[in-house]
């Protein structure tokens, strides 16, 4: 992927474009939005600044590790996810990881080959997407599922029988019953770990004495090192809490997850999780945003998006488990539809102002 990205810059001439090494510390508005046109200014570590029409925010949610305090009474051996590198460091030793997403379940399958105990906590249902299915990638198989004709509940009752087919029931594994929606997690191995006992996993920790964890079953045991895979804050603090402002519960209130309502000329691009690729949606973000740069597209009212921000984050809230994880939750194709939708009644508002 890094080879390709590369490549792709090379190729078109972005490269020379790029400034390297560069920290932002700043990104503030030079105008009134009331009255003036849009201009940013991007205040860099070395105090050099760049007055620009717009900016596009693509730094990502995965930056800034959420920890949890009664996880770090473990002391030392307690790391994040985030700082996890490769397994050799945790050869021989007592692993506990916590968390059942991606990075969780990928770590836990990495040092369990090695580990005298491996334990994966798990505090809620899952599904896991396996890989592979009958031979094919498993994405290319619900691919052709995604559609939007399809109705969603059809759309996860399929998934969810081609998962049933390949793990068969999540709790006979260890796992709780999954009784609410949540971000689905992807992974090859772990399924197999667990049913071959190189991982146990548990349902909650009740308490943490130095290395000693006691788990909500009543069991207790000694481990060498926590791995809390715990998730992330988003954070911006290049911008002005004034200008987007990141809830507690990590909402961000952006019109299609893109745009804060009162200051145009600001993107953020790729702030949410999906039950999909992500770089595929970023690409239809980047379409998206392409049209209102060039001044084929213009946005709505005010008022008319911070409407659509609450309806999208009630609908959301009415069918995921009520986490911060889920607040920025976006499930592909009713996103994409919608960008499509969006982009469309925006090129109609300039098409109709020019007819004017």
């Amino acid at each position: 992927m890094h080879r390709y990205l590369v490549q792709y810059a090379d190729h078109f001439g972005v490269t020379p474009r790029i400034r390297f090494n560069s920290k932002v510390m700043q990104v503030r508005p030079a105008f009134d939005p009331a009255r003036e046109p849009p201009a940013w200014d991007v205040v860099l570590a070395d105090g050099t600044q760049q007055r620009s029409d717009a900016v596009l925010v693509a730094t990502g949610h995965l930056t800034a590790p959420l920890h949890s305090p009664e996880l770090q009474r473990f002391g030392d051996g307690y790391l994040h996810a985030h700082d996890y590198r490769e397994p050799e460091p945790f050869v021989g030793k007592r692993i506990c990881v916590v968390g059942v997403g991606n990075s969780a379940c990928d770590i836990a399958s990495d040092v369990c080959v090695t580990a005298p105990r491996c334990v994966l906590v798990a505090r809620s249902g899952v599904v896991i997407l396996p890989k592979l299915m009958f031979g094919r990638a498993f994405t290319d198989i619900t691919a052709q599922i995604q559609r939007p004709w399809i109705p969603r509940p059809l759309r996860q009752k399929l998934i969810r029988f081609l998962v049933w087919l390949a793990h068969g029931d999540m709790t006979a594994l260890g796992f709780k019953p999954s009784t609410a929606l949540s971000h689905v997690t992807s992974n090859a191995t772990v399924t197999t770990d667990i049913a071959y006992r190189r991982i146990t996993v548990k349902q909650g920790i009740d308490a943490i004495d130095g290395h000693r964890i006691t788990f909500s079953d009543g069991t207790t045991e000694e481990f060498d090192t926590l791995i809390a895979a715990t998730g992330y804050r988003i954070d911006l603090d290049f911008l002005p809490p004034e200008v987007v402002r990141v809830a507690e519960n990590n909402q961000l209130d952006l019109y299609m997850r893109i745009v804060p309502p009162d200051w145009p000329g600001l993107f953020l691009m790729g702030f949410f999780n999906t039950d999909t690729a992500l770089n595929m949606v970023f690409e239809h973000q980047a379409r998206w945003m392409r049209e209102f740069l060039l001044g084929n597209a213009a946005l709505p009212a005010v008022a008319e998006m911070r409407q659509a921000i609450a309806d999208r984050a009630a609908w959301y809230r009415s069918q995921y488990r009520d986490t911060a994880r889920h607040t920025i939750e976006e499930e592909h194709v009713r996103y994409l539809t919608d960008l499509r939708a969006t982009l469309k009644a925006a090129q109609a508002r300039v098409g109709g102002a020019q007819a004017a």
